[in-house]
């Protein structure tokens, strides 16, 4: 049995769940409305603020849509309820960035600026920065898979490199230091 497919999703307050024609799970919530068609196999039940996933057989097809469809509406009930925040930071001396309702404007170095146009789910904002620390970019939305689909993009803009640690980093990250060269004494 499947761990995770078995664990029961519980709505909290302020959340309702509709189960439409077609195994479509609408779920609405104080941060806005989201669906998810579910495998026909897959049996769903919503009782007691509560939504129970069940498989038809053992093969390894409905063992792994289980889980899988159990743990994309979960993230949609914390999406609506809670939603989902990445936070970036820009590693190196002169990049900035700045949003403009939904364009971010990067300077990472290069010899133009990079322009990224945000998806209207995802809203960015820039914590205000003290002297001696590095710019953050804060993306939240109540889609987890988008949010984090637009972090990387971001990030992919000036990957951190390995010998200075300059580039887009998540905040907590810990990157990968190599040793420079050195010189040899003769």
């Amino acid at each position: 049995m499947s761990r995770i497919g078995k664990l029961p999703v519980s709505l909290p307050s302020g959340v309702s769940v509709k189960l439409e024609d077609g195994n479509v799970l609408k779920v609405k919530g104080p941060l806005g409305e989201m669906c998810q068609k579910v495998d026909p196999d897959i049996k769903v039940t919503v009782e007691d603020n509560q939504i129970k996933f069940e498989r038809p057989t053992d093969q390894p097809r409905h063992r792994s849509m289980h889980g899988l469809y159990r743990a994309l509406v979960h993230n949609m009930v914390v999406g609506v309820s809670e939603g989902f925040t990445t936070q970036q930071e820009l590693v190196g001396v002169g990049y900035r960035v700045s949003v403009q309702g939904q364009l971010l404007t990067f300077s990472l170095g290069y010899s133009h600026e990079i322009q990224l146009m945000l998806p209207d789910e995802v809203k960015a904002e820039i914590p205000d920065v003290r002297k001696g620390e590095n710019p953050r970019l804060v993306l939240k939305s109540c889609d987890k898979q988008l949010v984090g689909q637009v972090a990387a993009k971001v990030r992919s803009f000036r990957r951190p490199e390995p010998y200075k640690g300059k580039g887009i980093k998540f905040v907590g990250e810990q990157l990968r230091r190599k040793a420079g060269k050195t010189a040899s004494a003769k």
